[in-house]
């Protein structure tokens, strides 16, 4: 049976114990004092949205539930990086907000390690739909690419990559992006393994020449 306590002092702070069954150890978790703070064993609470996280189960660290990057003008350049993500997030998700491109080519999403983004070894598919039933799938194996090839395309949408299997590095992508005024839809899957932990995320042109004209792209990770 398990071991519930509460208790509590006049200027309101407690405590909430509980005893783990067939365990001599008890996780006590410090209920908020007038300034709302909460304490996990020593590590404080503050922020909304925040849960004490562990790494080793003993130690806490105060984190987001979803971490949302900084949101990046898609207006110029081959290609944007999200860096710095930390070691052990387990997903991550690509937003796209009416993002173009000054030319034809086609938009690519890639993974990278400390040792810098790859760009071979992806098993991605992408298939455009139209109100016309229209249906074109390309496949890659240098990123998740996006199946369209258009100058004044404005895609608006997200992708998802969720690591499968973290004893290989193993990374998975479903999502979709739609074109802005337009009945037209791009559908996602694919997969990749990363030699190495990943820490970036790059959206990027196919050619490698084509730069962004227009929109923004941010992620979150968590």
């Amino acid at each position: 049976m398990s071991l519930v306590k509460i208790s509590g002092n006049a200027s309101g702070t407690g405590t909430f114990e509980i005893a783990a069954p067939n365990s001599n150890t008890n996780r006590t978790l410090t209920l908020p004092d007038a300034s709302g703070t909460v304490v996990v064993g020593a590590s404080a609470v503050s922020a909304a949205g925040q849960i004490p996280f562990s790494t080793d189960g003993t130690s806490y660290t105060p984190t987001e539930k979803i971490v949302s990057g900084t949101v990046v003008a898609s207006t110029s350049g081959a290609s944007i990086d999200f860096t710095s993500i930390p070691s052990w997030v387990k997903r991550i998700t690509v937003m796209f907000n009416g993002v173009s491109l000054s030319g034809t080519s086609t938009i690519q999403i890639q993974l990278g390690t400390s040792g810098g983004v790859q760009a071979t070894g992806y098993n991605s598919n992408s298939t455009q739909l139209t109100n016309a039933l229209a249906v074109s799938l390309i496949a890659s194996t240098t990123g998740f690419v996006i199946n369209s090839a258009s100058a004044s395309a404005a895609h608006s949408g997200q992708y998802v990559l969720s690591l499968l299997d973290s004893s290989n590095g193993l990374w998975v992508l479903t999502g979709a992006v739609g074109i802005d005024g337009s009945a037209t839809m791009m559908i996602n899957t694919g997969k990749k393994t990363l030699s190495g932990t990943l820490d970036r995320v790059r959206i990027t042109t196919v050619n490698g020449t084509d730069t962004f004209d227009a929109g923004s792209i941010n992620i979150l990770y968590e």
